[in-house]
């Protein structure tokens, strides 16, 4: 039996030039609106586009490829001048929160950070409520957040004029543990000292 040919509009929503479209409307939405998380932009940038909620996704790793395309040609100083200010801001949090082996993740660490991302510190402790009198007891203000992973205990923000900081705190065991993004990609997680390193490659 002769094979059907998929019908045109099916291969048009899987055309890579529409598949590209999509990560670089995406890409836009994250620097230019600071929306942090990568599945929210995509499917705001569906509708920017036109397209409908069931059209195919780009994958994780092809929006993060667009916004750096986008920042190296919209924002390249500025993205970099407001990129080495969070990672300063990040490595004192650290120094503050030494007591529970902070770790930077997300876009701070990566370097794919936009005027409006937050700093995304792990933290590790044998209850959240050790963070929290920590932080009161050094006159930090922080608000209740809604953890995105599972496995955390708790999501504590602070906010200031110029930053903003997710503290996610999970249990000691998880430190070991390599978490995962959601298109499966291993989340990157770095020490203090790596930061500094990056920080003084920047200067």
């Amino acid at each position: 039996m002769a094979r059907r040919s998929r019908p045109s509009n099916i291969q048009n929503a899987y055309s890579p030039n529409l598949r590209a479209e999509v990560a670089q409307a995406a890409a836009r939405l994250i620097a230019e609106d600071g929306i942090a998380d990568y599945g929210l932009a995509k499917r705001k940038a569906l509708k920017v586009l036109g397209l409908p909620e069931t059209h195919p996704l780009p994958p994780n790793a092809e929006v993060e490829a667009a916004l750096r395309d986008y920042q190296a040609i919209y924002a390249d100083d500025e993205q970099s001048e407001h990129l080495r200010f969070l990672r300063e801001v990040a490595i004192e949090l650290m120094r503050l929160l030494a007591q529970f082996r902070p770790c930077l993740t997300g876009s701070v660490l990566d370097g794919t950070a936009g005027r409006h991302a937050p700093i995304d510190l792990q933290l590790f402790a044998d209850s959240a409520k050790e963070v929290e009198i920590f932080l009161l007891n050094e006159g930090v203000d922080f608000a209740q957040g809604t953890p995105r992973n599972e496995r955390a205990e708790a999501l504590l923000i602070i906010e200031e004029d110029d930053f903003t900081a997710n503290l996610t705190i999970f249990p000691p065991q998880e430190e070991r543990v390599a978490h995962k993004t959601h298109d499966g990609r291993t989340r990157e997680r770095a020490r203090i000292d790596t930061v500094a390193a990056l920080l003084a490659a920047s200067a």
